[in-house]
């Protein structure tokens, strides 16, 4: 299934890991909330790649509760770090973690046709969101309403990244064709 949370930057190849949520005391820590399914890569991490472009130089990095917090040259006062505030923190795709068999990044899969199992073509996967359980799988029809897809096997019967094209058996509770 596809791993949640990230997007990607389609021009420069890079995709959103975390967003920075506010200064960690007084000495100019950042806190940022992880949004990629693979948190422990921020400790691994030389540099923070912001989406404006530039790059922090990490001194040190820790998890506290679910954020990661992080301590960045040049970022040496609260008001600093406040004005880092809001900004995404990006990686390049190639430094992405390899995934398993039968997984997936959100980012590969947004735009893919979804089909039903008769082969006719639903719309495109314009979402992916986590409900806790599982996630599910927003496919946006054209001049109608878009349609829900709990992303489980029963429903999602193909991925193909190759062939561009996503094959779903829709739950019976769906009102879409």
């Amino acid at each position: 299934m596809a791993r949640s949370l990230l997007s990607a930057n389609d021009m420069e190849k890079q995709v959103v890991i975390g967003t920075i949520i506010a200064p960690h005391g007084v000495r100019g820590d950042i806190r940022i909330l992880p949004q990629t399914d693979h948190p422990e890569q921020f400790l691994e991490l030389s540099s923070l790649l912001l989406e404006d472009g530039r790059s922090l130089q990490i001194t040190s990095a820790r998890f506290h509760k679910r954020m990661v917090l992080m301590k960045c040259r040049g970022v040496e006062t609260m008001n600093d770090a406040e004005l880092l505030r809001g900004k995404k923190v990006l990686i390049n795709s190639e430094d992405l973690p390899q995934l398993e068999e039968g997984e997936y990044y959100v980012a590969d899969l947004l735009g893919l046709p979804v089909f039903d199992t008769a082969g006719t073509q639903l719309g495109t996967l314009k979402d992916v969101f986590s409900t806790g359980s599982n996630d599910v799988y927003v496919i946006a029809v054209p001049e109608g309403k878009d349609i829900l897809v709990p992303a489980l096997k029963k429903h999602v019967k193909e991925i193909n990244i190759t062939d561009r094209k996503i094959v779903v058996e829709l739950p019976e509770w769906t009102d879409a064709p």
